[in-house]
């Protein structure tokens, strides 16, 4: 293969999209962090610090060569699962709003579902590299591979962890779909899929308050329905330009955790329309140049890894989005690069590192 130089353009993108996340984490937390932890920086510095650290990660794996990832697919799964399988344990994994899926270290906090994200799509592009013939075959190709990813999405529902699991299978399948297979095949799994979808929701109680809310989130205003509505409160008065930088009302204890799931809101309501263009053209353009490398990828499993690792990024942030303002239910995915969370962050820095890695190639 001939090195050429690193995408620019996408490197630049990146870091611009990571510091207005820090600085719109420092918008949307620093009325409640003052007020719960007498520091109105303590989760920018946090982010900041995990920020620092996915440069660093980044950098690193722009200079290791993706084909090190082919050869060692099997170990990085076999290490997610072991992980998956240790955070279920009581004594070992950490419980943060009702959900297993975190290693506590210190301060900080590791979800091992968002490292899985990676290793996943590592191990399924260095799948689909190596059985591009036997793909045409449902039983001998295509069912191997769902069978892996099923095991996964069980071990992430039992923490339980419904958003992450659905952002693991829709950008596996997105993955398998561009492989060659045929489409009568995905009809027949979309609709087993969401026969298991409602299944779900009908053995969570919680899940289908999430889905009633949806519906209609004055039915329960000051429960269920609560995060979307003080969400909408927080787009609606937004405008053209929005009410200003540091001027949101929403944060001062009407948004929940505004720096989180729902920052998006904050945006929308301090920045206006014009700044929700801007974000969401962000993501687009990172879609975009992702797309532009594995289109020119001759590598197979480049191909495949450089679509599947911009696919998931678009898809979570797509499905954020749609939360936020109120086209589907919470679902708890955060949105890559602004929401706060240091284990989102290092995944999309380390995402877009291996990325730009395959574009020198």
């Amino acid at each position: 293969m001939k090195t050429k130089r690193v995408d620019t353009f996408l490197m630049i993108a990146v870091f611009i999209i990571g510091l207005f996340g820090i600085i719109m984490i420092y918008s949307a937390s620093s009325i409640w962090a003052e007020y719960k932890f007498h520091d109105a920086f303590k989760f920018v510095k946090a982010q900041g610090i995990f920020f620092l650290a996915g440069i660093v990660l980044m950098n690193a794996l722009l200079k290791i060569d993706y084909s090190v990832y082919q050869k060692h697919a099997n170990k990085i799964l076999g290490i997610c699962f072991l992980l998956l399988v240790l955070v279920l344990i009581p004594g070992i994994g950490t419980v943060r709003n009702g959900s297993r899926s975190w290693f506590g270290l210190g301060g900080f906090g590791i979800q091992p579902s968002e490292f899985a994200k990676i290793g996943l799509i590592i191990y399924v592009s260095k799948y689909l590299a190596n059985h591009r013939k036997e793909m045409r075959d449902i039983k001998k190709g295509v069912l191997p591979i769902l069978m892996v990813i099923g095991v996964f999405f069980l071990l992430i529902m039992l923490e339980p962890d419904f958003g992450t699991a659905m952002v693991i299978v829709l950008t596996l399948v997105c993955m398998i779909f561009v492989s060659g297979v045929k489409v009568s095949f995905f009809v027949k799994v979309g609709f087993m899929g969401l026969l298991g979808i409602v299944g779900l929701i009908l053995v969570a109680p919680y899940r289908m308050a999430r889905i009633v809310s949806f519906l209609n989130p004055w039915t329960d205003p000051l429960g269920s329905g609560f995060q979307i509505i003080q969400s909408l409160y927080a787009i609606g008065p937004g405008g053209l330009l929005g009410q200003g930088f540091l001027n949101s009302h929403q944060k001062h204890f009407y948004l929940p955790e505004p720096q989180t799931d729902f920052i998006f809101s904050i945006i929308s309501e301090e920045f206006g329309f014009l700044g929700v263009l801007i974000v969401v053209s962000f993501f687009f353009f990172l879609f975009y140049r992702s797309l532009k490398i594995s289109m020119r990828t001759e590598d197979a499993f480049g191909k495949y890894l450089s679509f599947g690792l911009a696919f998931g990024i678009l898809i979570q942030a797509v499905l954020n989005l749609c939360v936020v303002v109120g086209l589907i239910p919470v679902t708890g995915v955060t949105l890559p690069f602004l929401s706060y969370g240091g284990s989102s962050l290092l995944v999309s820095m380390a995402s877009m590192g291996i990325i730009l890695n395959i574009s020198k190639k």
